[in-house]
């Protein structure tokens, strides 16, 4: 579904006054006090941005102040158990993710149940993979790439930014398991896209709107999309699902 930036604001700002406020709490204006949005990824990450657009436009409709704290980490169970933690008065929010849905499969013992304890809001933005290499990198295309790997075994640069619940590693490792090929990888506490770009780092499986201005002005090659079908913003990319079908 595609919604225009000026309703999605707009419905996001009366969805914020949704969460775990009671009955009584109805009769009386909201917020009353700044809001805390806690984010499980460093600054300039792709949720990250995400929370500071939706928070400065909440900001400006509501009249309060919207705070948002990163909190990253245990790919993102931190940011979640602060939220969890909180008064569940309305006043600390949490921009979830993949990572959380991912999280209550692979971690065995965790403070929280994300089912139980955390109450969705709103459903505010969603966002494929992209495949993309640096352009000394000498594949073009996904089965150039598959066919480069085999004959270099481990000799790839993989990068992401977290290992395990992260949805660009999982992907990675489907990649892998769908092919046979191997790579390193190498993680990333911040952005990983200067090394990325100047090679030190060959690939990765970036969330499009943190690579999409790479990729225009031609600063990475877009190898395939993880979507089901071609996107909008990248016309002319292929989806992985093109060449490995399933």
């Amino acid at each position: 579904m595609k919604l225009p930036r000026r309703n999605f604001l707009h419905l996001a700002a009366g969805a914020a006054a949704l969460p775990a406020l009671s009955r009584i709490a109805w009769t009386q204006a909201y917020p009353l006090r700044p809001v805390r949005i806690f984010v499980g990824f460093p600054a300039s990450a792709t949720p990250d941005i995400v929370a500071r657009l939706v928070g400065q436009r909440l900001s400006e409709r509501l009249g309060q102040q919207f705070v948002i704290e990163n909190r990253p980490g245990a790919a993102g169970n931190l940011a979640t158990e602060a939220v969890v933690r909180a008064t569940p008065d309305g006043y600390t929010l949490l921009l979830a993710n993949g990572a959380n849905a991912i999280s209550a499969t692979l971690y065995e013992k965790l403070s929280f149940d994300f089912i139980r304890d955390i109450a969705p809001v709103a459903s505010i933005a969603g966002a494929a993979l992209v495949m993309v290499t640096n352009l000394s990198f000498p594949a073009k295309t996904v089965p150039e790439f598959i066919a480069y790997a085999k004959v270099n075994p481990g000799k790839i640069n993989m990068a992401s930014v977290g290992v395990g619940a992260a949805t660009p590693f999982l992907a990675g490792e489907l990649f892998k398991a769908m092919t046979g090929v191997e790579w390193v990888w190498v993680q990333y506490r911040s952005s990983y896209m200067p090394d990325l770009i100047s090679g030190q780092m060959q690939a990765a499986f970036p969330v499009i709107p943190g690579s999409l201005e790479y990729i225009r002005t031609g600063k990475l090659r877009a190898l395939a999309v993880t979507s089901a079908t071609r996107l909008e913003v990248l016309p002319g990319v292929p989806t992985v699902g093109e060449f490995l079908p399933g």
